[in-house]
């Protein structure tokens, strides 16, 4: 390099050429404009002047270093970071590639909303001989069913005098607040045209869950979390009165406490007062630009004893209806709690909602998302094999939730156990949502997750109605068909012997012989000395699981 370029590339280096050039752009624009005004120079030395002060205030900053040292051309690293999601979803990511759902999963959605073919020709793209292939047996003499509109009774204790028929895959908890209005008429006009359940979410009923277009609306699970929203006092308290007042309502067919989510277990949440708007106070009864908050734990019951009277309340005050509560599994001996107070209350739910520690439509710190809360898999067998331990299984229904998109999906959550399936973000996909990943930031690009409401505007209530009912019932037609070749009837016949895993290179396995199962009554058994526990963590913990308190009795 010749001696004067190096000397100037220690006055100016080389990083700071595109700014340098944006200099020398002004000079000439100027020049020119100086020679011959014209719109195009005048256009010309804005542009390059604007350049030239943006490298100026680059250089100065200091909240960037890589601006200080790149002034002007390093914005682009900036933008590059803003659509690397973007970029990576269209133009790099495999149709096996999971963030968190695969474009397969997204594309098999899409296609079922919209009605159009989901066959894939040419056999499939998954590796059958790589660990954690799984399949269903078929059956030499398959059946034929009349109808895929499968059903499930939720609600047959004598306390209950209103029992539900549930579809068995209904649409998670979402709150208004967290999705848009036009999102929250869309799943609720898509559920009614489909006759299967909608999950209000903690948000409570807003005007947006009841009939759109005088068409009546759809099935609600109303939601109850510990800010009580929609049954509250001022002070945050439960209020016998405004719950009587929405649990009537034939719309509401299910009452569901939830203890904990999926998405961010053991933590409460805060909704900014900036985005309580009057709409949203409103449906929560809180007061509009106050901060809206939900405490960690429920104000209403401090043990599983009092959990549970708190059902049988609930269940009285509504008339009958079918109460439960949602969680996700967490300290094993605080279910272990529940689940005695059961036995010795006598006091059962009606259903429980198993909630996967794989997260969820809620925003929440990477620690929560990634390492808190137990997998949908093993949640949810602990509370089936508890329940069966005990020989309380046939008293109440078990749903689940967690990444189920598919018919697969539901066939293998009901062989391990549950008896329906609910989902959120299959239903997000059925709406138009793109996995942008925005959805905490108020700029989703679909309008499913803002209150924005010029944005929410490109969500069109009617289509998306649509979509969310042909998602539904095409993925039910898909079920039907899985039945059909096991040769069953119904999907709650599907057993864990049904579903096969592969292992290892050499070796695969049913799942009825790989996951550990409960007999029915062997936890009665152990606890009277005629059996050993069936695992370790029923041996380490449930003597010491307390139906008086939630903590480990020290004994």
């Amino acid at each position: 390099m010749p001696h004067w370029l190096i000397k100037l590339n220690e006055q100016f280096p080389i990083r700071y050429l595109a700014w340098l050039l944006a200099g020398v752009g002004l000079l000439l624009a100027l020049l020119v404009l100086v020679i011959k005004a014209t719109l195009g120079a005048l256009i010309a030395v804005l542009l390059f002047g604007f350049l030239v002060a943006v490298g100026w205030r680059d250089v100065h900053q200091p909240r960037h270093s890589i601006l200080r040292n790149y002034p002007v051309i390093g914005h682009l690293r900036f933008f590059f970071e803003f659509i690397r999601p973007e970029i990576r979803q269209y133009f790099i990511e495999s149709d096996r590639e999971a963030a968190p759902f695969s474009r397969q999963q997204r594309s098999l959605v899409y296609q079922r909303a919209k009605g159009e073919p989901d066959k894939r020709p040419f056999g499939t793209q998954l590796d059958v001989g790589a660990t954690r292939y799984e399949w269903i047996n078929h059956s030499m003499a398959p059946t034929e069913l009349a109808s895929h509109d499968f059903r499930v009774t939720i609600g047959q204790s004598a306390n209950c005098s209103q029992p539900y028929a549930a579809s068995v895959f209904n649409i998670s908890a979402m709150s208004f607040g967290a999705l848009s209005a036009n999102a929250i008429r869309a799943l609720n006009e898509g559920a009614r045209r489909g006759n299967f359940a909608h999950d209000t979410g903690e948000g409570s009923i807003s005007r947006y869950h009841r009939a759109f277009q005088d068409s009546g609306g759809g099935d609600l699970i109303w939601e109850i979390g510990s800010g009580y929203f929609g049954c509250r006092r001022e002070d945050g308290s439960f209020s016998e009165e405004r719950f009587v007042e929405q649990a009537l309502a034939p719309q509401v067919k299910m009452i569901e406490i939830k203890l904990s989510q999926g998405a961010k277990p053991g933590q409460g949440g805060v909704l900014p007062g900036a985005k309580v708007t009057l709409e949203i106070a409103a449906a929560r009864g809180v007061e509009p630009g106050v901060d809206c908050i939900s405490p960690a734990s429920h104000s209403a019951f401090s043990s599983p004893l009092g959990l549970l009277q708190f059902v049988d309340k609930l269940r009285v005050l509504s008339g009958g209806k079918p109460v439960g509560f949602k969680l996700c599994i967490g300290h094993p001996w605080e279910w272990f709690a529940i689940a005695k107070a059961m036995r010795d209350s006598g006091i059962t739910p009606d259903f429980i909602v198993v909630d996967g520690g794989e997260g969820g439509t809620g925003a929440a710190p990477l620690e929560f998302t990634d390492h808190v809360g137990t997998p949908l898999q093993e949640g949810l067998l602990l509370v089936h094999n508890t329940l069966v331990g005990l020989g309380l299984r046939d008293r109440l229904k078990l749903g689940c939730a967690g990444k189920v998109v598919s018919a697969f999906d539901i066939a293998r959550c009901m062989a391990l156990g549950a008896d329906w399936c609910n989902a959120a973000r299959g239903f997000m996909f059925a709406l138009g949502c793109i996995q942008a990943q925005t959805c905490h930031s108020g700029h989703c690009p679909t309008g499913v997750t803002t209150q924005d409401p010029v944005r929410q505007r490109a969500l069109v209530v009617p289509d998306k109605a649509e979509r969310v009912f042909r998602f539904h019932e095409n993925t039910l037609h898909a079920l039907a068909e899985l039945v059909q070749a096991a040769g069953l009837r119904h999907p709650s016949e599907i057993t864990a012997a049904h579903i096969v895993k592969r292992v290892s290179d050499h070796e695969v396995r049913l799942l009825s012989l790989m996951l550990p199962f409960v007999k029915p009554g062997a936890l009665l058994a152990a606890e009277r000395g005629e059996a050993d526990w069936p695992h370790n963590v029923y041996r380490l913990y449930w003597p010491r699981a307390n139906v008086a308190s939630f903590a480990l009795d020290p004994n």
